[in-house]
């Protein structure tokens, strides 16, 4: 069977379009159009990855996006109006592991829904991982279960930021760009801008430090990028 996709949009031409061209690559695809309906699917199946638009009756793209975060991980990229910024930080600030701008080329789509999956399916290739499970203070991490507890408390990190703690905390003290977390984590060459990767730190940091704004994990090395502190 292939990929699972959830398509959400009220606007039928579109959904059909991309309902079509997935289904040419061999994924299964089920449809919703309008926030309510998607919350429901989500709640019924778990989709190898969610295309979701911001406007939506009943519900909006980002209340779908907020509800879909209490009870799963799963990969969310949000569909913005083109050149709305503050949308795609929302997306972004919402638990969106990536968004795309209408109107939008299939091809680009498809590449990106490809890209995530990939990289939602398969560890971040870092050499030092030999270890399943990563432990480093009270902070624990199972690299097969894709799970991240902190002290008793399991942590429910997205796809992304899963990726971006993996990658770090097995390479510690090493500094890595914005530009090239992008390449690393995203698995491919973003169109976007580098506020994508702020955006996650940020709630990455928010979810696994006891106080953000002074971290003891993951730290910013000024002009240059992040890392995880050894």
């Amino acid at each position: 069977m292939g990929n699972r996709v959830l398509v959400v949009d009220d606007e039928k031409l579109i959904v059909k379009g991309i309902k079509f061209s997935l289904e040419q690559d061999g994924m299964e695809v089920d449809c919703a159009y309008d926030g309510e309906q998607a919350v429901e699917l989500a709640k019924q199946k778990e989709y190898d990855i969610v295309l979701l638009d911001v406007m939506l009756p009943v519900f909006d793209g980002f209340e779908v996006l907020s509800k879909i975060r209490e009870f799963s991980s799963m990969p969310v990229i949000m569909l913005t109006a083109k050149g709305d910024d503050m949308d795609k930080i929302l997306g972004l600030e919402y638990g969106a592991d990536d968004y795309i701008t209408k109107p939008f080329n299939i091809l680009e789509v498809k590449a990106r829904i490809k890209a995530i999956i990939r990289r939602s399916t398969k560890k971040v290739s870092v050499p030092q991982s030999d270890n399943k499970t990563i432990v480093k203070g009270n902070l624990r991490i199972d690299v097969d279960g894709r799970s991240v507890t902190i002290g008793d408390r399991e942590i429910n990190l997205t796809a992304k930021e899963f990726d971006l703690l993996e990658l770090l905390i097995t390479n510690p003290n090493k500094v890595y760009s914005r530009e090239k977390l992008l390449s690393v984590v995203w698995g491919y060459e973003y169109p976007g801008d580098v506020r994508t990767v702020d955006v996650h730190i940020r709630r990455l940091r928010e979810k696994i430090e006891s106080n953000p704004s002074d971290p003891k994990y993951v730290f910013t090395k000024w002009g240059v990028g992040y890392y995880f502190k050894e």
